[in-house]
């Protein structure tokens, strides 16, 4: 039996790494039960929980809003995991802590490597890149593993904004100079348990689904799936969307090192659309 501690447990990873594992192996944490900026609490969560594997689905996620809040921010994604992965080291067990595309500057042509230089331009990829750090300070031996345009719920997310969108809509504006990997979240959740159940340590890695798409196909290609015309999907630029905080025009992670770990190839994102999208009608 792998003993399993997850926090966050109430966001959308959270909630499918706890429906996945065996209800008796793990303890799922939502952040009203475990504020992961406590010292304390942290402390005598990992003590109580005793586990083999802690995964860190725990992340201040309002992108907009931490351009105005980055010391929460801050105290959300580089200090709570700092403490949990001081934690993990003081009592024992392994660590996967979750990042995000955000920590690259967006600009590439190509997939991004796990190596490649890091350059976030928002606050929320500067305090998940800090928290990064911080794991692999504390903790030399933890995974950290990033993702990318995740999708599927609990709580507001594009796939079911473009669902809702669609009923309520004739047509709906999409901005098509974005490109990135949709990740379905259950996809993201079994690949975690996958890398928990390794001997794999003391690596970053990239998970996404696999292929390319911009937010005008993705939204498509949901019109699509659930008999809509996609044609009334229309394309549109950045620039109508501003927002507080820039989106990266490139958010393609590479999974090939993923792979070449044996942890197996990540399907093609729209295969894994429609399956969430089956469950939805």
């Amino acid at each position: 039996m792998t003993r399993w501690l997850v926090t966050g447990a109430a966001g959308q990873l959270g909630t499918h790494l706890a429906r996945q594992l065996p209800p008796s192996d793990v303890v799922a944490l939502s952040r009203d039960e475990l504020d992961i900026t406590s010292p304390r609490a942290v402390t005598e969560a990992v003590r109580a929980a005793r586990p083999d594997v802690v995964v860190n689905a725990a992340a201040y996620t309002a992108v907009d809003a931490a351009e105005a809040d980055e010391d929460r921010a801050y105290a959300v994604n580089a200090t709570g995991p700092r403490l949990l992965a001081a934690a993990v080291a003081e009592h024992g067990g392994r660590l996967i802590h979750v990042s995000t595309d955000y920590v690259f500057d967006g600009t590439a042509d190509r997939p991004y490597e796990p190596g490649d230089p890091t350059g976030p331009r928002t606050a929320y990829g500067r305090t998940k890149l800090a928290g990064e750090h911080a794991v692999r300070a504390a903790l030399p031996d933890c995974c950290v593993v990033r993702s990318a345009w995740i999708y599927g719920g609990p709580g507001a997310n594009f796939v079911d904004t473009m669902l809702g969108l669609e009923q309520r809509r004739e047509t709906v504006d999409v901005v098509a100079d974005q490109t990135g990997s949709p990740t379905w979240v259950a996809d993201l959740a079994g690949a975690l348990i996958g890398l928990g159940l390794s001997s794999l340590t003391g690596r970053v890695l990239h998970y996404a689904n696999a292929g390319t798409a911009s937010w005008f196909e993705l939204a498509q290609e949901v019109f699509r799936a659930v008999g809509a015309d996609p044609d009334r999907v229309r394309p549109v630029t950045s620039a109508g969307f501003a927002r507080p905080a820039p989106r990266p025009a490139w958010s393609v992670l590479s999974t090939a090192e993923w792979a070449a770990c044996g942890l197996g190839d990540p399907r093609d994102w729209r295969s894994a659309l429609r399956e969430y999208l089956s469950g939805k009608t």
